[in-house]
């Protein structure tokens, strides 16, 4: 069974990504995408906000985890919870990704609010028991502030939430759950910082090649 995410019943509000907090400072360079059967949804991470949460996650990815994986939960306005890797694969793990899954994480809690397009860990009712299992915030849930921890938004794929949203679904016990499986197809990550620096080499090769042209035509010119 999944952890628990937020049990008791909430008044909440659904609103665009554009309309949550402007946190974007607390962002680190490194980038992750889900592509779902639904669409992408890239996030990235608040390493300062919590740094062994996000160490875990992205190391999650690296070994490629949360492929064949699914969201097992999207409760319209609240959240899309993504299932514990272990028993929400349908590929096999090995036992890099067995052992790295299974290890609960402290709970890293916060003064970021939980609005639209957080990311925030499920967990069991011991507050260090969170394994691999995360929501991505749907609307604005204040009282979970302070109980679950936050570790990053989502940056691009707002359609797509909203697009999960609008699947059927059914309920069982405290939770809304889809009746088509949104599958994470495949993932994959990259550094914004780097793809900005390899950008800048390839601006800069641009510029001595030419520079070097202009030398030597100077040069043939002056220096026959």
């Amino acid at each position: 069974m999944a952890p628990i995410f937020g049990v008791w019943i909430l008044c909440l509000f659904s609103f665009s990504l554009a309309d949550s907090a402007d946190d974007s400072s607390l962002l680190g360079s490194a980038r992750v995408v889900f592509q779902t059967n639904y669409g992408d949804i890239e996030f990235g991470f608040y390493p300062s906000v919590a740094p062994i949460t996000v160490e875990h996650i992205y190391k999650l990815v690296r070994l490629g985890c949360y492929n064949t994986n699914h969201f097992f939960r999207v409760d319209k306005g609240f959240v899309a919870q993504v299932a514990d890797v272990a028993g929400g694969r349908t590929a096999p793990m090995n036992d890099e990704q067995r052992k790295e899954a299974g290890k609960p994480i402290k709970g890293e809690f916060s003064d970021v609010k939980h609005v639209r397009g957080i990311l925030s860990m499920g967990r069991y009712s011991d507050p260090d028991s969170a394994q691999s299992s995360f929501s991505i915030l749907l609307g604005n849930a204040p009282r979970l502030d302070h109980e679950y921890a936050i570790f990053g938004k989502v940056t691009k794929g707002d359609e797509t939430l909203k697009k999960l949203e609008e699947l059927p679904t059914r309920q069982e016990g405290i939770f809304v759950m889809p009746i088509e499986r949104i599958t994470i197809l495949s993932t994959y990550y990259y550094d914004t910082e780097m793809e900005t620096c390899q950008e800048d080499k390839s601006i800069l090769k641009r510029r001595l090649a030419a520079s070097a042209v202009e030398i030597e035509r100077q040069r043939m010119k002056c220096f026959p």
